[in-house]
């Protein structure tokens, strides 16, 4: 369940028997022709669909990431590695003030990686707390659907393209972009990624039939649910 559909009265009589929650993190970044929020959607999406049966409480996603690369494209943001860090400690001090002791982040985003040190630093000093870090895209069963389906994936192309990062009369090309160069696009500043990869997409087909994103989905629900299940110490 969404924490927006609830009230204060309600989480704390909700605490009074589970201590779990789930922060979606996600990033405001081009994704070609899909929507600038689709690390958002999609890590919020995910999360909600896998929490609803188990009663666990989402909370909002933490819309904005580190994405200092694409930050030639218009509508990109992105964090400093130490307002980042700072942005996850905080959020992980208010649930634990307020009574969480179990919190899951559902990262929707490659370049939020830096994160996982943040939440072990954390925990070292919060030994009440238990925190863990799951990539929704790239779980082990989600990226194998991924792989089975067509090996050639990437950022912005089919394996991100669902029926809700998709934009209104928006329609990206029917062919197959060549993979970017990634060992070169680190090594580039962002005009220079821009000039790099054009349209924003790493490479790969834009499209996909549903039937093909619904089994990858499926797979990211699944294996979500199964995170906030668990092992817990």
């Amino acid at each position: 369940m969404r924490i927006h559909a609830m009230n204060w009265m309600q989480v704390e009589e909700y605490l009074a028997r589970d201590d779990r929650a789930v922060v979606p993190l996600g990033s405001t970044e081009e994704h070609a022709y899909l929507s600038l929020g689709v690390d958002n959607i999609l890590a919020e999406r995910v999360a909600a669909e896998a929490a609803e049966p188990l009663g666990v409480p989402v909370f909002p996603p933490v819309n904005y990431g580190l994405t200092p690369y694409f930050l030639a494209y218009p509508g990109t943001v992105s964090l400093t590695l130490d307002t980042y860090a700072r942005v996850l400690r905080d959020v992980l001090d208010s649930l634990a003030t307020t009574g969480f002791r179990r919190v899951l982040f559902v990262n929707g985003h490659g370049g939020n990686s830096h994160g996982q040190g943040v939440l072990q630093e954390w925990m070292n000093s919060n030994r009440e707390v238990q925190v863990r870090w799951h990539n929704w895209w790239n779980a082990t069963r989600t990226y194998a659907e991924v792989q089975d389906i067509d090996p050639v994936a990437s950022h912005a192309s089919w394996m991100e393209n669902f029926a809700w990062t998709r934009l209104e009369g928006v329609h990206p090309p029917d062919g197959v972009k060549p993979l970017a160069d990634m060992q070169r696009m680190r090594l580039l500043p962002a005009a220079a990624v821009r000039e790099m990869l054009g349209d924003g997409s790493l490479g790969g087909a834009y499209v996909k039939d549903d039937a093909s994103m619904a089994r990858v989905w499926r797979a990211g629900v699944e294996e979500t649910r199964e995170a906030i299940e668990g092992p817990w110490r």
